[in-house]
This record gives C-alpha cells, sequence and structure tokens, in this order.
C-alpha cells in the first residue's frame, strides 16, 4: 500500500470527492482520499439534494448556479449519472419578507441566474396544485431541480480514479500531523502514516477533531435536519416544483413519481449520539403544513424518514480557506445546509486553491477562516438562515 501521496483528501462526501475530481482534471494525480466509512455516509448521503439558488450573498448564489449548471451537465462532463431532475423552485415569504426576496431576486438576475418575482396567479398557472392565499411574495427558479447525492459523490469518486486517483473507504484519519509549521503526514486510527505535504479537511462534523489541535477554533456546530417522506395520491397529484415556504419553515420536494420529502428542522446535536430518525410531533406537524401548501397530498400518508446532519459556521456559510499558521493545510468546512447545492463548484475552487496558490473562476475570500475575527460575517436578508 502507497504510504506517500502528493495531496491527502480528508472526506468521502460530495465535497472530498468533488476536489478529489478537480485536482485531477488540474493535472494533480498523486492524490488520496479518505473516509471513515463508505462514500457519502455522512451528510451528504442524508441531504435534502434540493438543487436552488435563492441565496442572500451574491458568492453563495453564485457557486450554487454553477454547480446547478455542473450537475445537470454531470453526465457529459465525467461519464457518470448525477440523477439530476428538473421541477423548478419556487420561494414564498410573507409580507414582512417581500422587500428582501426582490432584493435577492434582483442579485441574482445579475448574476445571470433564471429567476423572477411572481404573482399568485402566476405561480398557480405553474403549480395549479399549490395554495398560496398567504404569501406576501413568491420567486420562481424554472431550472432548478434536485439530484441524487449518492450518484454524484460516487461518480466524481469514479472519474478521479479514471484519472489515477486514489480511494480508501473504511480509512478513518485520526490526525493531521504537523512540524515546523508544516504538514508532514496524516495518521490513521489503525496507526498507518501517510506522508504528505498537503492536506485538506473535508470531513462535514468530524472536522473539528482533526483542525482544533492546529490552533482552528471557530465555531463548528452540528446541526440534525430531518427528512421526512410522504406517499403522493398519484392520480391527483403526480408532481409538483420545489417550494421552499418560509413562511411555515419548512421546504419540500418530489422525490420520485409517488413521493415527496419534507425538509425541517435545526436542531443542536452531537456528532456521535443523536436521533437518526424523525420525530412523530415534526412529522405531525409537518405533515398539517404540507397539506395547508399543497392540499391535494390530504390523501397521501407517511412513510417513513430520516435525520442528517450539516454543519453551521457563526455566520451560516462555509470555509473556503488555508488553516491559518499552517503550510499546506485546507480546509472546505461548514456548509450550513447549503454543501450539496454548492459541491461542484467547491471542489474547483479549492482545486484552484490547492494548484495555483488561490481560487481564479470566483472571488472566495469572503469565504476566509479570518472573516469571523475580522468582524466581516455574512447575513441574510430572512430569519431563516438556511437562505443567508
Amino acid at each position: 500500500m502507497n504510504n506517500t501521496a502528493e495531496v491527502v483528501i480528508i472526506g468521502g462526501g460530495v465535497m472530498g470527492c468533488s476536489i478529489l475530481y478537480h485536482l485531477t482534471q488540474m493535472g494533480v494525480r498523486d492524490v488520496l482520499l479518505l473516509e471513515q466509512g463508505v462514500l457519502a455516509s455522512g451528510s451528504t448521503g442524508r441531504s435534502q439534494a434540493i438543487l436552488r439558488m435563492h441565496y442572500s450573498n451574491p458568492i453563495t448564489s453564485a457557486m450554487a448556479w454553477q454547480s446547478l449548471k455542473r450537475y445537470r451537465d454531470f453526465q457529459d462532463e465525467t461519464g457518470h449519472p448525477s440523477g439530476f431532475t428538473n421541477t423548478g423552485y419556487a420561494v414564498i415569504v410573507g409580507p414582512e419578507d417581500r422587500d428582501a426576496m426582490e432584493d435577492n431576486v434582483a442579485m441574482q438576475r445579475s448574476l445571470g441566474i433564471d429567476t423572477s418575482v411572481v404573482s399568485p396567479e402566476d405561480l398557480l398557472e405553474i403549480a395549479p396544485m399549490l395554495n398560496v392565499p398567504d404569501a406576501g411574495g413568491i420567486a420562481f427558479e424554472p431550472q432548478s431541480g434536485y439530484a441524487d447525492p449518492y450518484l454524484v459523490t460516487v461518480g466524481y469518486a469514479e472519474a478521479a480514479r479514471e484519472n489515477g486517483a486514489q480511494v480508501r473507504q473504511r480509512s478513518p484519519a485520526s490526525s493531521v500531523d504537523v512540524e515546523d509549521g508544516k504538514i508532514r503526514s496524516v495518521t490513521l486510527q489503525d496507526g498507518s502514516v501517510i506522508h504528505t505535504e498537503t492536506a485538506l479537511v473535508a470531513a462535514g462534523p468530524w472536522s473539528p477533531r482533526l483542525l482544533e489541535p492546529h490552533g482552528f477554533h471557530i465555531p463548528l456546530e452540528p446541526i440534525r435536519h430531518q427528512v421526512i417522506m410522504v406517499r403522493r395520491p398519484e392520480r391527483t397529484l403526480p408532481s409538483h416544483p420545489i417550494v421552499g415556504d418560509i413562511l411555515q419553515e419548512l421546504s419540500f420536494r418530489p422525490h420520485s413519481t409517488d413521493l415527496t420529502v419534507i425538509g425541517v428542522g435545526e436542531d443542536s446535536v452531537t456528532v456521535d449520539d443523536y436521533s437518526q430518525g424523525v420525530d412523530p410531533e415534526t412529522v405531525k406537524d409537518s405533515m398539517a403544513k404540507l397539506v395547508h401548501r399543497m392540499p391535494a397530498i390530504a390523501d397521501g400518508y407517511f412513510r417513513g424518514g430520516w435525520s442528517g446532519l450539516f454543519t453551521i459556521t457563526p455566520d451560516w456559510h462555509p470555509i473556503l480557506d488555508r488553516v491559518p499558521g499552517v503550510d499546506g493545510l485546507f480546509c472546505a468546512v461548514g456548509f450550513s445546509g447549503h454543501g450539496f447545492k454548492l459541491g461542484a463548484m467547491v471542489g474547483q475552487l479549492m482545486a484552484e486553491m490547492v494548484t495555483q496558490g488561490s481560487a481564479s473562476t470566483l472571488d472566495i475570500t469572503p469565504l476566509r477562516a479570518s472573516r469571523f475575527e475580522e468582524g466581516r460575517l455574512l447575513t441574510s436578508r430572512y430569519r431563516y438562515n438556511v437562505l443567508a
């Protein structure tokens, strides 16, 4: 087994595998990815996997827009399927958020994103199954949709392997080893050592264990997010767009010809001890809200669900940067519920940072680690932080 690599990536979710793939596309073939379980078994595999561009900050919207196009064209680029399904995305806000929504749409349109403010009458022409008498404002993105997070993650990994990269599953890293301010190696839990001068941590909620020993103390808080499956009545409700229901603090999307999945909840938990199921009271409340927004689903029924983790930062935006004070150590962490939406572009930007010294496709300085000390946090126009 090779015990050296030019670059070691820790984390086999969509971030790690996208970075792996993009590094090989840039000519770095001696790169090794370590995953503690199996690919996409952490936050990625439990994602709701919505692809939309409605955010409050240009950097997030731009990354989401570029990523959506990559997922849409994934087969052509990588030779592997992504499961992308175009449904359109509607965001529904109350009267108090109308101005914020219009500002967001104007910002997104300036980036070339296909989005617009629509009236309730317009929305009912697009999606007559929706009930929006309480809407204070509505925006619609016709090109948005969802993809399969497992297919995307494995597709990136397979394409990277075809380019010469290595992937080791069930190989948890226990430490990133630093000497004289420089990366020297990565040690695995079985005691084996991979010698490298460049390491990148993209391990989601498990990242702090590897970063904190090197003085990286920015709060990264694990959050539990519930995903509830509902069987739709196919005859009366064959499909529907994705909806970000800010009024009711949930989102929902079609999952197949007869399933809808609801995403709800932001509960602070610990990484090693959280319920991976769904809470009965949350199911009951979410079903009632779903029926209010889409009355025909009243004839549907609960079909189970799961909970996963995402990791928030103080401003609900990721950190894409070098780790200060350690030469050769990089991180892509704290995606705050945006991760899968941004994954394709994050892979390219981090690969640029590793190979060129800085990202060149987009300016990601707003996502630098030092912004917290500088007081330059990003903000949301909404009370709903996941749309920051």
